[in-house]
């Protein structure tokens, strides 16, 4: 049986490889469980529309009705959006969502086992999961199956980092350990989401998209096994002073733990926390970033699918 659904456009596309136009995957969760009504809507519609700007093709994707669906119409967005009990489908749900015909938002890690299934080299998302922080002394043992998906998929995921709630130092630890390659889209040090700078290191920076489709190229080339990180900082009007931020979250983290928030629930809890105590501020942001990062993939797809066509530069 053939789960996947993948859209005429999408599909013509890729069975071009590199005579057609590149794709670029997008996530559903931001529609289901990331943005509140009616910000996920437009966001998601201004993500397809920065991409179609760029010349490449947007595809979002989701579980619709037991289906994998790649490449959503602007209708199927809306109706996503409004569907109830819709999951927060990650990969092991996968399988008991086609089962049960269910409605699923794709995560990061789901997204890019989809994407990869479908020969889709570049996935545009905010922020990444990673390892959560120890707060209260509690050594939770709470680590994203983002990273262990980036550790075995080879998809060029474009980000502004991890998400600024976890653990940045020891989510590095753990990419470098499965060896994941953390490049800096024009910047040294690695984005904290909502901030340009949460002063860890990336592995390497690079100046152009040029440069980002080029080594992209030659991971994939090599057959390395792993997807790559390519960490893009929110532009600067938008971003929010880190000091803020982390008050910000040690204030939602207090509040989580004195309501014994955990697992699933914790990260959605503690983004709508740093919602409320940021005034909306935060919201502001990862939309902004969403968008931004869109464009960045385009534009680093854009390059790859040149260099298909002509060959690396040395």
């Amino acid at each position: 049986m053939d789960y996947f659904e993948i859209s005429k456009e999408i599909k013509e596309a890729i069975g071009k490889g590199r005579e057609g136009k590149p794709v670029v995957a997008l996530e559903s969760n931001l529609i289901t469980h990331g943005l509140p009504f009616p910000e996920n809507i437009n966001t998601a519609f201004q993500m397809e529309k920065n991409i179609r700007d760029e010349g490449a093709i947007p595809a979002t994707i989701a579980i619709l009705n037991g289906k994998i669906k790649v490449g959503l119409s602007h209708d199927e967005i809306e109706k996503l959006a409004q569907f109830p009990n819709t999951i927060k489908a990650s990969k092991r749900d996968l399988s008991a969502l086609l089962t049960k015909e269910m409605n699923g938002g794709t995560t990061v890690a789901l997204t890019m086992w989809i994407a990869h299934r479908c020969q889709i080299v570049f996935f545009a998302t905010g922020g990444i999961g990673g390892v959560h922080s120890d707060f209260g002394g509690e050594d939770n043992m709470d680590i994203s199956a983002d990273l262990t998906e980036l550790s075995r998929t080879p998809v060029a995921v474009l980000c502004s980092g991890p998400k600024a709630i976890l653990d940045i130092p020891r989510t590095m630890e753990y990419l470098e350990t499965m060896g994941v390659p953390v490049l800096g889209y024009k910047t040294k040090e690695l984005p904290d989401f909502y901030s340009q700078s949460s002063h860890v290191k990336v592995d390497f920076p690079v100046k152009d998209a040029q440069e980002a489709a080029q080594i992209v190229w030659t991971h994939l080339h090599l057959k390395m096994g792993t997807g790559l990180v390519i960490a893009n900082p929110i532009p600067t009007e938008f971003a929010l002073s880190k000091k803020k931020v982390d008050h910000w979250i040690e204030q939602a983290q207090q509040s989580a733990q004195k309501e014994n928030i955990k697992g699933k629930q914790l990260t959605p809890y503690l983004l709508n926390k740093i919602k409320e105590f940021s005034e909306g501020r935060s919201l502001k942001a990862n939309i902004e970033l969403l968008k931004h990062n869109a464009t960045v993939t385009a534009q680093i797809a854009l390059a790859y699918q040149e260099i298909l066509l002509s060959g690396p530069h040395k």
